[in-house]
């Protein structure tokens, strides 16, 4: 356990180092938007962009890890949507930001350090063949049912599934993760090995991607804090760090995946929540403290149940 603790301990180490950083006014808020829109744009990507081009896809197809793991998405956001509109007696928009909370794993700025840490060169792997499919679904799934629940609530007029795909569409196509992601495929397809100093720029920008994604996240920590729905939020987080990883780690079995793709998409499920929660909130004007509230929970007590779910794998 002491060696588990030692591998995740680090990771929130470094997110609080960022979180104490802004809280005692060592460096401005900006600053850690500026760094974290570099590891959005820049760091990660390239990461991304490496891992697919030097990729041994050993393991066959993606479609057995795609199911295991939005299997347990599934579970988690319908257990999360129903605790918020039966349990609580909220209205289906706040049900939808309960389920996306619940199922919205920080995939990039911690998934990653994670996997990478804890699993290895094949955990990101893994964890690449997810990210290829995670932003586009989820956003796609959390966008698509708010605006239906607004709809419903607000009684505005329905705007046209194909206007609403055509904006996320647009949006994705210019996300830097997927840019990076799609470069990286059609190195790999075309058999192009990455050499000379164009393989130490790649390697260096990709080396500070954890470092940096891990520390701007704790800078960003103090624009969210808990700012209400406090007794939701506990039961989102709950969801969140105990029953999403619960799920994917059943599925995975179920399914037969191996060892290290197994530990891959439960850790990666097992991090908190992330910002993504809160920018659909922001999009459609309502709770944000909601989403506030599970991304500052989750990122509290998730060195203890990422500590677990670790332990657990070994």
């Amino acid at each position: 356990m002491s060696e588990v603790f030692l591998n995740v301990l680090p990771i929130f180490v470094l997110i609080l180092t960022g979180w104490l950083i802004v809280k005692f006014g060592y460096l401005k808020p900006a600053v850690g938007e500026a760094l974290g829109d570099f590891v959005f744009r820049v760091a990660v990507p390239v990461l991304l962009f490496r891992t697919i081009a030097e990729a041994d896809f050993k393991e066959g197809s993606p479609w057995p890890l795609w199911v295991a793991y939005f299997s347990g998405v599934a579970v988690t956001w319908t257990i999360g949507h129903l605790a918020a509109t039966l349990g609580f007696g909220r209205d289906q928009r706040m049900g939808v930001l309960a389920g996306v909370s619940s199922a919205f794993a920080n995939t990039v700025f911690i998934g990653l350090p994670l996997v990478s840490r804890v699993v290895g060169e094949e955990g990101i792997v893994a964890l690449s063949i997810l990210l290829s499919v995670h932003l586009p679904v989820m956003m796609i799934a959390g966008t698509v049912m708010m605006d239906r629940a607004d709809q419903k609530v607000s009684g505005r007029p329905r705007q046209s599934l194909f206007k609403l795909l055509a904006g996320v569409g647009r949006n994705l196509a210019r996300n830097p993760l997927v840019i990076g992601l799609a470069l990286g495929a059609l190195f790999h397809l075309l058999g192009q090995p990455l050499g000379g100093p164009a393989k130490i720029v790649v390697d260096q920008l990709a080396g500070v991607a954890a470092p940096a994604a891990l520390v701007s996240i704790g800078m960003a920590l103090d624009k969210y804090g808990l700012a209400g729905n406090t007794g939701l939020a506990a039961v989102t987080s709950t969801l969140k760090l105990v029953v999403l990883p619960g799920a994917v780690f059943a599925a995975c079995h179920l399914l037969g995946l191996s060892d290290s793709w197994t530990a891959a998409l439960v850790l990666t499920s097992s991090v908190p929540t992330g910002v993504n929660a809160w920018l659909i909130a922001n999009h459609f004007n309502v709770g944000h403290g909601l989403a506030s509230s599970t991304i500052t929970l989750t990122t509290g007590l998730g060195v203890v149940s990422v500590s677990a779910w670790a332990y657990l794998l070994m």
